[in-house]
């Protein structure tokens, strides 16, 4: 039954049922934030919603039965398991949020195309470099926030008046948001030197910080490739080594005859 039932989870037409289904879920899922629709059909949305919930248990609940203990040992596994948990949980009192989680039942699509997965693996391994890089950049907003209220504090109080205030218009200007009309030009009225300490500041953090981010992302993604095209090169050598040494037995056990 364990084979049977592997032998189907691992067809691609199942695969894509799933991502079907989860896609479907996704849009009726939508329309229940809709009080027209609801009050039109609202019965037939909450059952649709309740059978795709339905096929996505009978669908963990094979691949329990088909993996064993090994279902527990998949990270992918245990993200679904998590996922579908949420939407089985009681909604009442004080529980009403849950009701809005369970769209992340879409999240789910990550799990079933493979592509996807490899781009969330890619990003968790790059995390620990990610780090470093997030480290040097509160380094650098931390210089920025000081200087900045030293020089600007004053007359600028609502922007630069403390340090947080400071650290805040500084993520502003880092995300490039009115950081032109809304920040730089009035400060340059009255600082008329400050883009010395701007632009810098522009190009360090929204170009060259965020240039090492995405760097780190697509090397971490590479070598994943990479790796994944090794073991699927080995699985292919194991299996061609098998297949000959039963072909070499096959024409023993026929010469022995």
């Amino acid at each position: 039954m364990r084979a049977t039932l592997t032998n189907i989870l691992a067809k691609p037409i199942t695969r894509h049922f799933i991502m079907g289904v989860i896609l479907f879920n996704a849009v009726i899922l939508g329309l229940e934030t809709s009080d027209r629709v609801m009050a039109t059909a609202g019965g037939v949305i909450v059952a649709l919603d309740m059978l795709c919930l339905t096929i996505f248990v009978i669908e963990l609940g094979a691949k329990l039965i088909a993996q064993g203990p090994r279902f527990f040992r998949d990270g992918w596994n245990l993200f679904d398991f998590a996922i579908v948990g949420i939407s089985l949980s009681p909604v009442g009192a004080g529980l009403s949020v849950l009701r809005a989680l369970r769209i992340l039942r879409l999240l789910r699509v990550v799990s079933v195309v493979p592509s996807l997965r490899r781009v969330v693996e890619a990003f968790i391994m790059a995390l620990p470099g990610m780090a470093s890089v997030f480290l040097l950049t509160g380094i650098i907003f931390y210089i920025g926030a000081v200087i900045a209220t030293k020089l600007y504090g004053d007359t600028f109080p609502d922007w630069f008046g403390t340090l947080g205030g400071s650290l805040y218009t500084l993520f502003q200007v880092m995300t490039l948001e009115s950081w032109s009309m809304g920040i730089v030009r009035p400060v340059m009225e009255v600082h008329p030197m400050a883009w010395l300490f701007f632009v810098p500041f522009i190009l360090i953090t929204a170009f060259a910080v965020v240039n090492l981010v995405v760097g780190l992302i697509v090397n971490t993604m590479q070598d994943a490739h990479t790796e994944e095209e090794h073991a699927a090169t080995d699985s292919y050598r194991e299996e061609v080594m098998d297949r000959l040494k039963r072909i070499e037995d096959a024409l023993i056990a026929q010469g022995k005859q």
